[in-house]
């Protein structure tokens, strides 16, 4: 019987050393670490689903490139290894690849980055998927049984997610997972500069409700009462009536996380069904108080009535977490200050701060790259959010280090951390089905 050994690179990393030491002190960026390191590789278990009946799969989640994981696959004898990695972990991805092909193994690599670093991957394995993995991967496996496989693999046309095949949870073994993960969607409509998401793999895409319901079904026959973050770029951006999501998420009692914009404050409809359905918090990109990027389309408003939208998130008993990108261009250290007075007093339950990253593929990358301002020597394993792989327009790279640096130590310090922290409980009162029990665990969401 072949067999294909599914590993994800996964976990939360940080290059610079003093940026590093302080992740691993501060309560706020500990929770979200935790949080990321939880998330199953939906990617792989989806494709894992549409792999036939004969083929046997196995699941080996990586932190890093892992001689003795390599030992422990090849002891399986695999037919296939199929690996996928974010930028940040790309390199540790073609490290473990080397090592499996070492041992005579055959790799083939997916996901953001291959997809828009094809060459460069296929430098390291034996094979690349392009695009969605889907349209290929039984081409993938019928290649890879018959021992002649192919460089590179690119859907002709995009994945059409009515034909989704429900992921095999089952690999992820009997341990019991913190979180699950669900996509109900895929892209997004917009096409915001810095964006490295998902709408790289092709146009934005919703999910069939009875598929949505399917998987959450099956989630809750392992769980039955999941803590399920959407792997959406933008939940609710595009136009389908939301009601038959709400009563999907609703019919298995999930406590759900997802990123949505600010409009969602302004939409009766979903600002209704959120809170009822089970959503506890939401991720909105707010950005830069001081620049705003390309390509926002409707996302771009102004600051006061975006927080009056995410008032009204948080009153319907929805906790807001907030998230900013340090070091657009005209960012100077008075600007940062700006930021840091702001978050001393916002009344979001929750802050995110990034550094802006150049990921490959998106228009901020080709701007910088245009612009000269990529930094050579700082590869594709400083591409964190939190790590500067650039150089700034009005500060050096080492000022805005520390910049960035002493905003993290302000924002999530011991203090600020438990203000915010009686501003989700003072939320959560609202919402009408959050039990005690939840709220202390989804406090690290």
């Amino acid at each position: 019987m072949p067999r294909v050994a599914f590993v994800p690179f996964t976990g939360f990393r940080i290059r610079e050393r003093e940026m590093l030491e302080l992740g691993m002190s501060l309560p706020g960026l500990q929770q979200r670490a935790a949080a990321i390191a939880q998330l199953p590789a939906l990617g792989l278990l989806t494709l894992a689903g549409m792999t036939p009946d004969h083929w046997d799969s196995t699941y080996h989640e990586a932190s890093g490139a892992d001689e003795s994981l390599a030992d422990r696959i090849a002891s399986e004898k695999p037919s296939l290894v199929a690996i996928s990695a974010l930028t940040a972990s790309v390199d540790d991805a073609y490290r473990f690849s080397a090592m499996l092909r070492w041992r005579g193994l055959r790799t083939v690599i997916g996901g953001l980055h291959a997809t828009a670093c094809p060459d460069e991957a296929r430098q390291h394995c034996d094979a690349v998927v392009v695009g969605d993995g889907e349209p290929v991967w039984h081409d993938v496996l019928a290649d890879a049984e018959s021992g002649i496989i192919k460089p590179i693999y690119m859907a002709r046309v995009p994945f059409d997610l009515r034909q989704a095949p429900l992921p095999r949870y089952d690999l992820l073994g009997t341990r019991r997972r913190p979180r699950w993960t669900v996509q109900t969607q895929r892209g997004c409509p917009f096409a915001c500069e810095f964006c490295g998401a998902s709408r790289l793999l092709g146009p934005f895409r919703t999910k069939p409700t009875e598929r949505i319901r399917a998987e959450l079904d099956a989630i809750a026959s392992r769980d039955p009462h999941p803590l399920v973050e959407l792997a959406d770029d933008n939940t609710f951006a595009g136009n389908r009536n939301p009601t038959a999501l709400f009563e999907a998420l609703d019919a298995v009692d999930a406590r759900y996380f997802t990123e949505v914009d600010w409009r969602v404050g302004e939409q009766p409809d979903v600002l209704a069904g959120l809170a009822a359905s089970g959503c506890v918090q939401v991720l909105v990109g707010i950005e830069s108080l001081l620049f705003r990027y390309p390509g926002m389309g409707q996302k771009d408003a102004d600051l006061s009535r975006m927080m009056d939208a995410l008032a009204a998130i948080q009153d319907a008993g929805v906790a807001v977490i907030g998230c900013f990108i340090v070091g657009c261009d005209g960012e100077t250290r008075q600007s940062l200050d700006k930021l840091a007075r702001f978050l001393d007093d916002c009344p979001l339950a929750d802050v995110q701060l990034t550094v802006q990253t150049p990921f490959p593929g998106t228009a901020l990358y080709r701007r910088l790259e245009r612009e000269g301002r990529l930094i050579a020597e700082r590869g594709w394993s400083w591409h964190t959010l939190f790590d500067v792989a650039y150089r700034p327009d009005t500060m050096s790279v080492e000022e805005l280090e520390k910049a960035f640096r002493d905003l993290v130590c302000t924002v999530f310090g011991p203090k600020p951390t438990q203000r915010r922290t009686a501003i989700r409980r003072r939320v959560w009162r609202n919402h009408p089905k959050l039990r005690p029990c939840v709220s202390a665990h989804c406090s690290s969401t």
